[in-house]
């Protein structure tokens, strides 16, 4: 059984970049599902290999894919998603630029993740073993900074907890999207 990835801390304001570029998305999204070569995703996505070899590369620089030896063969370069556990400094320890690429990058994520729920919506009205499966909760806590900190990292362990590599995966498991948000209430103390 694969053990889940280190924490890694990322402050370039180009990975944020690479990271938020629409169709290096889509292009993770695709590798989501398993590996796949550029002719692949360029098929699945509708666009031409030579962009989606470029982006493909482009991730693999910042490495967000990696190559997958066990499936190329002669000048063709499968690729799959490299697992991280990605992190970000305290704002304060953030070039403005990068501070403006994360920003972004996070609007993005969370446009995704919106439009992720809708199409779950949808979806889960005619399915019958994962319909009752949304875990949502909403409240609030009075913290002290620490406090919270150290919530986000119990947060984050019971996340490592579950964590499993692809191919450790039983046939039965599905992908589960983990969302979590708490900020400080901007009305209240």
């Amino acid at each position: 059984m694969t053990s889940p990835p280190q924490p890694e801390e990322m402050a370039d304001p180009a990975m944020f970049k690479a990271l938020a570029h629409p169709l290096r998305r889509r292009i993770l999204a695709e590798l989501r599902r398993g590996p796949a070569s550029a002719t692949t995703v360029a098929a699945a996505l509708g666009k031409n290999t030579g962009v989606t070899s470029y982006h493909l590369r482009e991730l693999a620089r910042h490495g967000f894919v990696e190559e997958d030896p066990t499936l190329g063969r002669g000048k063709e370069r499968w690729w799959r998603v490299r697992p991280r556990d990605l992190r970000t400094p305290p704002l304060k320890e953030l070039s403005p630029e990068a501070v403006k690429q994360l920003t972004e990058l996070r609007s993005v994520q969370i446009t995704e993740d919106l439009e992720a729920w809708g199409r779950y919506q949808e979806e889960r009205f005619g399915e019958s073993e994962w319909a009752d499966t949304v875990a949502f909760t909403r409240g609030s806590l009075g913290l002290t900074r620490t406090e919270f900190t150290q919530f986000f990292d119990e947060y984050r362990a019971l996340l490592k907890r579950y964590w499993r590599a692809q191919e450790d995966l039983p046939p039965d498991a599905r992908r589960i999207l983990v969302r979590f948000i708490a900020f400080p209430d901007p009305d209240g103390n």
